[in-house]
């Protein structure tokens, strides 16, 4: 089974985008998800997990999200690698969403983006 449930906000805001034919709508981006722990100055940090939306649900996303938004988002693990321009190989690993709910006010002032 491949089940992935997250609860995080936006890094920034979503934008809209299609494949290259334009027959599809999706959308790509980045919540922060905070960690269960504290660290010992008192901040959390949190995982950056991409996640893509496709279709209508990708539409409503765009509309209605923005930077500092939280969501709840379910959907499968999908890992998968490419060659860059470089000829270099590289790993991609992201959420693909199946569903979605919004929470809250979309605003959480308490918690700091702590990257690593």
């Amino acid at each position: 089974m491949n089940k992935i449930v997250l609860l995080g906000r936006f890094i920034k805001d979503p934008e809209l985008r299609h494949t290259e034919q334009g027959e599809k709508m999706y959308t790509k981006f980045i919540i922060a998800v905070e960690r269960n722990f504290k660290l010992a100055d008192g901040t959390r940090e949190s995982d950056l997990i991409p996640i893509i939306v496709w279709g209508k649900k990708a539409e409503v996303i765009c509309k209605y999200m923005k930077k500092g938004s939280f969501i709840t988002v379910s959907g499968r693990l999908r890992t998968g690698s490419y060659e860059d321009k470089d000829g270099m190989k590289k790993y991609i690993t992201e959420v693909v969403a199946e569903d979605f709910k919004f929470v809250g006010n979309g605003r959480h002032e308490e918690t700091e983006i702590v990257e690593n």
